[in-house]
């Protein structure tokens, strides 16, 4: 268990690592928040649909076959699960609030944060669960994410079908079921930038951070409620809830790393969009992700053991 411990923690302490040069340059005003988002918008539209497509370029075997729907059902199954979660939280919060807690209790750095440790702890055999699961999310979350922080005139299936994560993953899936591949210097091209995701997203996580006031990330209790919900209550409800069902151990760790994950950084774009408190969202954002040093190691442990039981 210790090892396990210490593997996981390891990998997270490196993501942790890639951050602080974004923290750094942040702080020394080497990264402006108008950069930022233009990297974001390269790591969005470019690097993750690159993620998805390389990803699906294996062997379609009656196993990674059997691997992808069983995390295909278990992802769509949990996500149910949280989007009911998310209409019960925190009902005495105000409604300029309670919107953004909500979605931040419930929903993960899937991409930027999910996928590299995930790729980085279990292997490469883990990140068709991975972007399934990155799929999923990416559709809840431009529809019943967007409606639970902007109301439902936030709702735009125009924009949940041009979603880039949505695109490249039906890429994916025709390279996976068609057999095809992408051409040599098109596949080499799309690998290497596919390869980004981990170090510039992390510079990215780290150079928000920077941007946030870490008195009040400190100080403001109802962060740290959203934060356990998020880190802790969050991560253990998928894990007994999938337990009973035996899914294939792959899929029930990614699964419960995914929930683990700290609070999406969409949760501080789409407030700032549609005109809400994006303050409050970085804060939480920054918090939940200092906070999973600790946590995130443990929730992966946690899973790989009851996977193995």
């Amino acid at each position: 268990m210790l090892d396990a411990f210490l593997v996981v923690g390891g990998s997270v302490l490196t993501l942790f690592l890639l951050m602080s040069v974004g923290f750094l340059f942040g702080r020394m005003g080497l990264l402006s928040g108008e950069t930022l988002s233009q990297v974001s918008r390269v790591l969005l539209y470019v690097v993750t649909p690159c993620i998805m497509l390389t990803s699906f370029e294996v062997e379609r075997t009656p196993q990674t076959q059997g691997q992808l729907l069983t995390a295909l059902i278990a992802m769509v199954g949990v996500y149910i699960l949280y989007m009911a979660l998310s209409l019960i939280l925190f009902p005495r919060e105000g409604e300029a609030h309670k919107g953004i807690l909500r979605f931040a209790a419930v929903y993960g750095n899937a991409g930027f944060m999910g996928l590299p440790l995930i790729q980085s702890a279990l292997g490469d055999e883990a990140m068709i669960a991975a972007v399934v699961g990155l799929a999923v999310f990416n559709t809840v979350t431009w529809t019943q994410g967007r409606a639970l922080i902007g109301g439902r005139s936030e709702l735009s299936l125009k924009k949940l079908a041009l979603n880039p994560g949505i695109l490249g993953f039906a890429g994916g899936l025709l390279l996976f079921f068609t057999g095809w591949r992408l051409p040599g210097p098109v596949d080499a091209a799309v690998g290497y930038l596919g390869s980004m995701n981990t170090p510039l997203a992390m510079v990215v996580i780290g150079g928000q951070m920077a941007q946030a006031d870490l008195r009040k990330v400190f100080s403001t209790r109802k962060l740290y409620l959203v934060s356990a919900v998020k880190l802790l209550g969050l991560p253990l409800l998928t894990a007994l809830v999938l337990l009973p069902f035996r899914v294939d151990p792959v899929v029930f760790t990614a699964t419960v790393i995914l929930a683990g994950c700290p609070t999406a950084g969409a949760t501080s774009l789409f407030a700032q969009s549609m005109g809400k408190d994006a303050a409050l969202a970085a804060q939480q954002i920054t918090l939940s992700t200092l906070l999973c040093l600790a946590t995130l190691p443990a929730a992966a442990v946690l899973a790989q053991l009851l996977a193995a039981g």
